[in-house]
């Protein structure tokens, strides 16, 4: 686990489908940071405002961690969307029947670099 570089950020247990969120995961994976940050202000998807939360977190991490690092000097090298627990709520429904109602959640997972780094 000490081999892995970058500076790494989590957010658990949001309630967004991971099968939602991941599409806007693809589009800014390997991006630079600046870029990224202006594709997710722009885009109206509830899990772009998740992720970019997430991807400034990070950020602030490395930030804070190198001093010597600017915002320009960054770029997302991975951004895994795992699924988390599911809520089970009750749907009732007509002639006294009922159906299960799924809440899925997810976990964002955001490993921002050193673009001046090799292997990445």
């Amino acid at each position: 686990m000490a081999a892995k570089s970058g500076y790494r950020a989590i957010t658990k247990y949001l309630i967004a489908s991971p099968f939602k969120i991941r599409p806007v995961a693809d589009l800014i994976r390997r991006k630079p940071y600046p870029e990224a940050m202006s594709l997710l202000e722009n885009m109206p998807h509830k899990g772009a405002r998740l992720i970019r939360k997430t991807i400034k977190s990070a950020a602030s991490n490395a930030l804070s961690v190198n001093k010597q690092l600017a915002e320009d000097m960054l770029y997302v090298k991975e951004v895994l969307i795992d699924e988390g627990p599911r809520m089970k709520r009750v749907w009732f429904r007509a002639r006294g029947r009922a159906d299960m109602l799924l809440k899925r959640l997810c976990h964002i997972t955001v490993v921002i670099d050193e673009t001046g780094k090799v292997g990445g």
